[in-house]
């Protein structure tokens, strides 16, 4: 959830916040920078009867030495209180000098006394004179070591000043180390205060030593078991290490009636890093319950529900975010990916051009715009915003950060992406290849990608050539060896690609889900269905949240079709689409299996078009819509989508053996002869895995009754003419 909303992703990034904030809780009403303050005119104070005193003189020493004047000292303390009070209320620097010196009166009247010398080192501090208050602190310090006021003066002129500062640089430390060394002193000398632990622990938090901050939240919970802050600050710590478990306990110990906004917020937060939206749902409701004015809750909510593919609900929250917060540009971000992923193209465009007036030199912006253009079919421009993007982030030396590189093959595989779409395969591939050079991660996707781009246009031996590249490049890549071993099964080396995926196993459910799901894709594509179907089984064992069970689902509902159980594949894909509404996959694939067999037309189409509005340029889509509506009688309608799919996906054969079926039920057998020979010469240019020989039977005959036809027809065209 990166996002703006209280739940911080990373507790350490939130500590610097949380610092500055608990400074400005302890500073005096009126500031560290009393100064500050508009001057106004100001009327000379009137001075209490002074007793008759001695003048101070110019050696401390010997102050010290003398006897305590508490009554001259009193009323020196009392002048420097006045003139503290009218510089917080006319902020002119002449009464903050009174009123040091006021105070060293009253010192040398009574040298002993730390109460004095600590209000001057407050003053000092609250005066903008940050060393002499350090000097006076550590002076106090030195005669009395326990003296917990000048630890926390310090504390506090520490913290200030580390909020000041940039984060991670060597004077930073070294103040974060003074800091701790403060508030690990004013815990010792005042166990029971609450507040100094959680600074404490915040402190440690900020400097990574975990197993110390939770030490000191853990205290400050025991000290005050109903401290919200303390009960909230405890739970991020543990969600932060990854102990979800422990948060919610911690969380949970305070009863429903005591919990507030915040804590609810906190435990959503807490169930959203678990993945698990609906209860993360469940609790920001609540906290937007108690505190509707609380943007950060509604933050939440909305992101959780978007997480959950509760799109239109998701869509209504972030609505009302930037009704009440209209600078929030990430809000409008979020719109406009709920609109393009409805298949409201234009109303992204605007949410993103909102956002855009809102952010300067945005990357992310750009890029989705980049995105909705490939949605729209607007290839040209989708391929210009993305090279320059490019551009932009281009550096001669090729000296990119960490964050650099992961961007920049972001927007490359974007790029190829498009180019792919826009049928340009071979600058697709020379984009991806630009990835390879930014590190594993980019690189096995490039490979995966440049395999893809092959396959899609039928070109076998380039994809294996490309596979085997990767798994050479990067042999502990287990998709990439995966994707060899695919690419190996359909060439019919079966042995030596299932060896290879079984290989991948390992006992970690998220690595072996993802083997089991190849496999089972492996064995379906060599019409070996049961065990197509026993390896499935076992990735759905080890599928553990709502997205990995979805696809898991999917993938079987697909063998069940290859196999002809259309009972149990709709009811799989009937399973994805009441746990997504929106996948597109599943709406596409059982809306096509119904009209296929003529089956709940009308229910195919809504289904199907759901698909291609969501994703317009989709041949496969476009395919099934046609052939919906040429199974309803819908031929002019049919042949603008089958069209429309020839022109994105022109060598898949079924969609030329569907235009041919279009062309000769509208009379056109000779345009219907072409599309079945087509068709035909794409599937004698397949490999195995991809040529059912059923439908090449079927396809045949069909073009062997148009010859005949046509021949028929020249033969009867030429008698005529005699």
């Amino acid at each position: 959830m990166a996002g703006l909303f209280m739940n911080p992703k990373a507790l350490s990034s939130t500590l610097a916040v949380l610092l500055l904030s608990a400074t400005a809780s302890l500073a005096l009403p009126n500031g560290p920078t009393l100064l500050a303050q508009q001057k106004q005119d100001a009327p000379t104070p009137t001075a209490p009867a002074k007793p008759n005193a001695a003048q101070p003189t110019s050696n401390p020493e010997a102050d010290a030495k003398k006897p305590a004047n508490r009554a001259d000292a009193y009323y020196h303390y009392t002048m420097a209180h006045m003139y503290e009070e009218m510089v917080a209320t006319y902020g002119r620097a002449e009464y903050a000098n009174k009123a040091i010196e006021e105070y060293r009166a009253a010192i040398t009247a009574d040298p002993s006394s730390d109460y004095l010398n600590a209000g001057l080192a407050d003053l000092y501090w609250r005066t903008g004179r940050i060393r002499d208050a350090v000097l006076e602190a550590q002076e106090i310090l030195k005669r009395d070591p326990k003296n917990v006021d000048a630890h926390r003066l310090l504390g506090r002129i520490y913290l200030r000043s580390l909020g000041d500062m940039q984060s991670g640089n060597n004077q930073s430390r070294d103040m974060q180390r003074l800091a701790i060394e403060q508030y690990e002193e004013i815990v010792k000398l005042d166990p029971t205060s609450v507040e100094d632990h959680l600074l404490l622990g915040r402190l440690y938090s900020y400097s990574n030593d975990l197993t110390k901050a939770e030490k000191e939240f853990k205290t400050a919970v025991q000290i005050q078991p109903d401290s919200e802050e303390a009960v909230t600050m405890l739970a991020y710590l543990y969600t932060q290490e990854g102990d979800t478990k422990k948060a919610q306990e911690v969380l949970s110990n305070i009863p429903d009636d005591d919990r507030s906004a915040k804590l609810y917020s906190t435990l959503g937060y807490t169930y959203e890093e678990q993945k698990d939206y609906k209860k993360a749902i469940e609790a920001y409701r609540k906290a937007v319950m108690l505190d509707k004015e609380n943007l950060d809750s509604v933050r939440g909510l909305a992101q959780n529900l978007l997480n959950d593919g509760q799109l239109d609900a998701a869509l209504e929250q972030y609505k009302i975010i930037v009704d009440q917060d209209p600078s929030d540009a990430q809000s409008y971000q979020h719109i406009a990916e709920i609109d393009r992923r409805n298949g409201k193209f234009e109303a992204a465009l605007d949410a993103l051009k909102k956002a855009s007036a809102l952010v300067q030199d945005s990357q992310e912006i750009p890029y989705n715009m980049a995105v909705i253009y490939e949605g729209q079919g607007r290839y040209e421009d989708a391929i210009n915003t993305i090279q320059q993007l490019l551009t932009k982030t281009d550096k001669p030396d090729a000296s990119y950060s960490s964050a650099d590189r992961s961007n920049r093959s972001i927007f490359l595989e974007r790029l190829g992406n498009i180019y792919r779409e826009a049928n340009k395969p071979q600058q697709a591939v020379e984009t991806f290849r630009r990835m390879i050079a930014l590190g594993d991660d980019p690189a096995s996707r490039a490979y995966q990608e440049m395999v893809e781009t092959y396959r899609d246009n039928r070109d076998w031996p380039s994809a294996t050539a490309a596979a085997q590249e990767g798994a050479k490049k990067l042999p502990k890549d287990r998709g990439l060896q995966l994707v060899l071993a695919a690419q190996l099964a359909d060439e019919g080396k079966a042995d030596q690609a299932l060896s290879i995926a079984k290989s991948q196993l390992n006992g970690k459910a998220a690595d072996d889900r993802e083997v089991y799901v190849s496999l089972a894709q492996m064995y379906t594509r060599l019409k070996k269905y049961p065990e197509a179907e026993d390896a499935i089984a076992q990735a759905m064992k080890l599928a553990g949240t709502q997205d990995e069970r979805n696809y898991v689902t999917f993938v079987q509902g697909s063998i069940y079709e290859r196999e002809k159980k259309f009972e149990q594949a709709e009811e799989a894909f009937r399973k994805v689409i009441n746990a997504d509404p929106k996948n597109a996959g599943a709406l596409n694939y059982l809306g096509y299996m119904l009209a296929d067999r003529g089956t709940r037309l009308e229910e195919a189409l809504g289904m199907l078009r759901k698909a291609v509005q969501m994703e317009p340029q989709n041949g496969a889509y476009l395919d099934s819509l046609g052939w919906a509506y040429f199974k309803m009688g819908n031929y002019e309608q049919a042949e603008e989508n089958l069209r429309k799919a020839s022109d994105k996906i022109g060598s898949d054969p079924t969609v030329q053996d569907h235009l041919g079926d279009l062309y000769q039920k509208t009379g056109r057998l000779k345009l219907a002869a072409t599309q079945w020979e087509r068709a035909l010469d794409q599937w004698n240019h397949s490999v195995p895995a991809e040529v059912d020989a059923d439908d090449v039977a079927k396809v045949q005959k069909k073009l062997e009754s148009a010859k005949i036809k046509l021949a028929q027809q020249t033969s009867t065209t030429s008698n005529t003419k005699q």
